[in-house]
């Protein structure tokens, strides 16, 4: 279950670059390796972020994350090669986007009972 969770988000990071021309993946490989990166941040420290930003958050109704998010997303970018994103605007609707064509692949090929 894990490993299918892994390649839908890869499947999902090769398909961002379609939607936002701003955001490229060079290979299946750097997707990969670009998603296991983005799972292993936003499970350890996203919550730590989201936490400390927690005041500038409730200001905002919530909009904060969509920044916490593109940033996530940024760092990722910064960090693996054959991944490349325009700047921190375009990571913001990378994430945006990766999340919506990965929820998609995810509830069409994960149905669970």
């Amino acid at each position: 279950m894990l490993l299918l969770t892994w390649l839908i988000n890869a499947v999902a990071l090769l398909a961002v670059p379609y939607v936002l021309h701003s955001v490229r993946v060079d290979s299946f490989g750097a997707a990969l390796i670009a998603a296991l990166i983005l799972g292993l941040v936003n499970t350890l420290v996203r919550p730590v972020l989201v936490v400390l930003t927690l005041p500038v958050t409730l200001l905002t109704l919530g909009l904060f994350i969509f920044i916490i998010n593109g940033l996530m997303f940024w760092v990722v970018a910064q960090l693996v090669d054959g991944f490349h994103v325009g700047g921190f605007w375009s990571a913001v609707g990378g994430a945006l986007f990766y999340s919506i064509i990965s929820w998609a692949i995810s509830t069409l090929l994960l149905k669970t009972k």
